[in-house]
């Protein structure tokens, strides 16, 4: 490997456009400036709403302030992560995350002072004044917080804590992503290399077991010598989400999460349910796992490694386009032609220089294109990810296309759909073209451990949620000790009796940043299975299926999730598109088994 390029040394042509948000770094400070002269907007607004007209004003000069603030977030943190070491672009983030903060302190008494109307008033006004039309599923879904608002000063406090809320979660990716260091393992030629987050899964997808060992144990020998102090973080986010729960009324943390989508704690716990029911599959995924790896046991480090080994092919980034315009084809001549802009138009980042924020991911901002940020190295796995982020940039795309500004933010219960239904039409072509019986294995293999790392991974991250959250709203002191025997129990139940449940494992909680977002990881799970759900349509059914889903898209969040996902023919209150997604799971192993004895 060569050493990495500069940022300055990367094509112009490979890199996004930040300049279609702002041409310059002088524009994105004027426009800080801009919000921050109105933030006195915001506040000469107080006390005012006490009519219809009143009203629209005010929701217009906020989403005015609110859209160039998004823009600036975007542009600084775009900046930032093309380069982390850019004191410069830091700065920039830190001037907008500071902005922010001030802007949305500034605004605490707008939502308080909207639910003081009465809320007859306000619905006559929507009927009345034609401009607040648009803002009909936001009043609506404002007046449904309303037992959950605090007074004016309250809701100020709470927004001003703000900062110090979230200093558990950015104790934690300080730790976790500056300080933590991980010792040096030997690779598969015996060279001594350092261990780090990047590396890990390289490390465990090594055909050479002892590598994934020493990756695995180093990672969490590392974790456990910290295991008091992260946990007492970890308990400490907790207990921060029980304290805001309690002060907005909530009867737990749970309900105070899925309270903004709208989403009953039953469709959490349902998920759960259903994932239980079906364990079964799991197991057996793990028996063929074991049996095509042709080992004698089965552990935790051998759960990332391909069942079936393919030579690691070179794709061309051009070839990596023709295969996603290919594979999304089912979607129509309309998203293909527009989707044609996201590779000719400055929207994707594509390579890795120094510095640069490692993954990828799809960010959006209204007004402008939206940005997908990738390290595309050429393999197979690398192609599933750009159609993944493309999937979320689509959506953007749509959403801001079709809806006003207060309507176009989509909520993240949906986010994962349209991502995850671009990998599952990838695959499906793929495998479609695919007579070489080792490479349909492989894609299969790609798609089950997908599945396996999106639905049953993330129900049993869920579930290790619910039962700290539980306890600690329960009064119960938790430890570092309990947190380790909670998640053991959890994979020995999850994973069954056909793999060593490593001891280690048990310290697995303290490294996922997404529990510092409480009961978001469920909806990586009811994603996949809905976009399971509605590939299968748009491949069985056609042009009605395409079309429902094109809506869906292009609907932002003008409506609830649950709503939104009903029309697009997918209803996740009923367990039923779970058991959909894992009857394609079960008939998908079937396959598998069917391919790994051919060739045993």
């Amino acid at each position: 490997m060569g050493k990495l390029p500069t940022r300055a040394e990367i094509p112009d042509e490979l890199k996004w456009r930040l300049e279609d948000i702002f041409a310059t770094d002088e524009a994105f400070l004027e426009a800080l400036e801009q919000v921050k002269a109105g933030k006195q907007r915001i506040l000469a607004l107080r006390g005012t709403i006490t009519s219809g007209e009143a009203l629209l004003n005010a929701l217009k000069v906020r989403d005015e302030l609110m859209q160039l603030m998004d823009r600036i977030i975007a542009y600084s943190y775009m900046r930032k992560d093309e380069d982390n070491g850019n004191s410069k672009y830091q700065g920039f983030a830190d001037q907008a995350m500071g902005v922010g903060v001030e802007l949305s302190s500034a605004g605490a008494f707008f939502e308080p002072e909207i639910l003081s109307l009465d809320p007859d008033a306000v619905r006559r006004w929507i009927e009345e004044i034609p401009g607040l039309a648009v803002y009909r599923h936001y009043l609506e879904n404002l007046l449904r917080t309303k037992p959950h608002i605090l007074p004016a000063e309250q809701e100020q406090l709470l927004a001003a804590a703000g900062e110090l809320a979230s200093a558990p979660g950015n104790i934690f990716r300080m730790f976790n992503n500056a300080d933590l260091r991980f010792p040096e393992i030997p690779n598969e030629e015996g060279q001594m290399v350092e261990l780090t987050h990047g590396r890990y899964i390289k490390f465990l997808e090594s055909q050479d077991p002892k590598v994934r060992e020493a990756a695995f144990k180093a990672m969490y020998e590392t974790y456990s010598a910290w295991k008091n102090t992260l946990g007492v973080t970890y308990i400490s986010a907790v207990k921060k989400e029980l304290y805001f729960a309690r002060a907005r009324k909530y009867s737990s943390s749970l309900e105070a999460a899925l309270f903004d989508d709208n989403v009953d704690p039953e469709v959490y716990t349902n998920l759960i349910k259903t994932i239980h029911d079906h364990l079964h599959l799991l197991h057996r995924y793990v028996r063929v796992r074991k049996k095509l790896l042709g080992l004698d046991e089965l552990h935790m480090w051998d759960l990332y490694v391909p069942m079936v080994a393919l030579d690691e092919e070179q794709i061309p980034r051009e070839e990596a386009v023709d295969m996603v315009r290919e594979g999304l084809q089912p979607l129509g001549e309309e998203y293909l032609s527009d989707l044609n802009q996201a590779f000719s138009e400055g929207w994707i980042d594509w390579l890795e220089n120094r510095g640069k924020t490692s993954g990828a991911y799809s960010w959006g901002t209204y007004g402008v294109h939206p940005y997908v940020l990738m390290n595309y190295q050429g393999n197979l796995k690398d192609v599933f990810t750009l159609a993944h982020e493309l999937g979320h940039a689509m959506h953007t795309y749509y959403s801001n296309k079709h809806q006003e500004f207060v309507n176009a933010d989509y909520r993240i219960f949906v986010a994962e759909v349209a991502s995850t239904l671009n990998e599952a039409l990838l695959n499906n072509d793929l495998l479609n073209k695919t007579t070489d019986p080792r490479r349909r294995a492989y894609l299969i293999n790609h798609y089950l451990d997908e599945f396996r790392g999106t639905v049953f991974r993330q129900t049993m991250f869920a579930e290790f949620e619910m039962i700290v959250h539980d306890k600690v709203g329960r009064g119960e002191a938790v430890t570092s000790e309990q947190l380790m025997e909670i998640y053991y129990d959890l994979n020995k139940k999850y994973f069954g009796d056909d793999i060593v449940v490593d001891e280690l494992i048990a310290m697995e909680w303290a490294r996922i940043p997404h529990f510092y977002r409480p009961f978001y990881v469920y909806k990586y799970a009811t994603g996949f299975s809905a976009a399971t759900a509605l590939a299968k349509q748009i491949l069985e059914e056609g042009e009605p299926a395409r079309q429902r889903y094109l809506t869906f898209l292009s609907s932002g969040g003008s409506d609830y999730p649950l709503n939104l996902l009903r029309k697009a023919g997918v209803d996740l209150s009923k367990p039923e598109p779970i058991v959909q997604a894992l009857q394609v799971f079960a008939e998908m192993l079937d396959e598998l088994e069917k391919l790994g004895e051919v060739q045993q």
